[in-house]
């Protein structure tokens, strides 16, 4: 078979055009692998960490209180042990400050922060708060540092896409990289407490959230700082094989941020004072018995001489019904008015007794 010239060059202009599309259609479904999500992972990975630390507990072999009182005047039957704990951090500035939550580094003796490129540092503790959750580290580093950037939480949106980081399980040990899950806000301004933490504004996410996972940044698809992951709900009957379910709940960064700048210029949060009062929440079985003709409010119990309370001019058989003009209906509306305090903060109480409403001014004094 004979082929002209003119055959021959239309054939290889084909060729090249086969080729170029091609290759155009390959450099398209690249480009449409490339997502808000991944810009998102690619900017904040650099600033997560990986957080190892070491806290020394005290213990007694004697469960049985004589036993451990001559424990302790001779120095038998107990000790120090060391308890190994991991958790997440992220980078705030490019010299070195750190968040974290309390629980993961708070009281710990050494802390270990490994860098998503595996770079290991000694940690510093800056300051710690435990009724936030919250805890800011300093390591030491020649060089400038990628650092996360914050948005405003009170922007959140419900619905919009929620990026979780973290080390769930201590996996970023295998790689020096954070864990990526993915999902979206679920509700925001969530106000609970928890043991002896105070919870306000928390954002829920369905982002898988584990054990291990505490600490890490949630981030929006801008890569912007919404939160630090803290709590979630789980049906696990221990911390370590606690796992999402699909319920979890972050710090807001704009208390985040709040509490940060106050660890960072005061190195704590002065939180040691004493409410001076006892009290139960109302119910009609108590309103009837005490002739209250409210259905809402706390009954005080006690109060203590030389107290907050006392000073205030609080008397046992006050209903408290209101602080700062937000009504107290419950125990935890007072817990969370309050507990989230420091020592000198003020507070306007709205006081029902006998038939008359009074305010008091209720300043929370140093517990001596």
């Amino acid at each position: 078979m004979k082929y002209n010239s003119m055959s021959i060059k239309t054939l290889i202009v084909c060729m090249l055009f086969v080729n170029i599309n091609l290759l155009y259609s390959q450099m398209s479904i690249d480009k449409s692998r490339s997502n808000a999500i991944t810009t998102a992972v690619e900017k904040v990975s650099p600033t997560v960490v990986g957080i190892n630390v070491e806290e020394i507990i005290q213990y007694s072999s004697f469960n049985d209180p004589f036993y451990d009182f001559f424990s302790d005047m001779f120095g038998n039957g107990g000790g120090n042990r060391v308890v190994e704990g991991l958790g997440s951090g992220f980078i705030i500035s490019n010299d070195g400050y750190i968040l974290t939550n309390y629980h993961v580094a708070g009281q710990a003796s050494k802390i270990t922060v490994t860098m998503s490129g595996g770079e290991k540092y000694d940690a510093k503790i800056i300051g710690a708060d435990k009724t936030t959750d919250i805890a800011l580290l300093k390591i030491d580093v020649d060089t400038k540092l990628p650092y996360i950037k914050f948005a405003k939480s009170k922007d959140v949106l419900i619905g919009e896409w929620a990026i979780a980081f973290g080390n769930p399980f201590g996996l970023f040990d295998i790689n020096s990289k954070p864990t990526v899950t993915v999902g979206v806000v679920s509700n925001t301004g969530l106000d609970f407490v928890q043991e002896e933490n105070v919870f306000k504004g928390m954002i829920q996410t369905d982002a898988a959230i584990s054990s291990g996972n505490s600490g890490g940044p949630l981030v929006n698809a801008n890569g912007e700082l919404i939160g630090m992951n803290t709590v979630i709900f789980s049906t696990a009957t221990n911390r370590a094989g606690a796992g999402s379910i699909g319920i979890g709940w972050a710090i807001p960064s704009d208390r985040l941020q709040q509490i940060s700048d106050k660890l960072r210029k005061d190195k704590k949060i002065n939180r040691n004072y004493s409410i001076g009062l006892e009290a139960q929440q109302l119910n009609e079985r108590i309103a009837k018995r005490y002739n209250i003709n409210v259905d809402y409010g706390l009954i005080v119990t006690r109060t203590y001489n030389g107290s907050s309370a006392d000073a205030a001019g609080i008397e046992p058989g006050d209903v408290i019904l209101e602080i700062d003009n937000k009504k107290i209906r419950k125990t935890d509306d007072f817990y969370l008015s309050i507990f989230d305090g420091e020592v000198g903060n003020k507070y306007n109480f709205l006081i029902l007794r006998d038939k008359d409403r009074i305010n008091l001014t209720y300043t929370l004094k140093e517990r001596k």
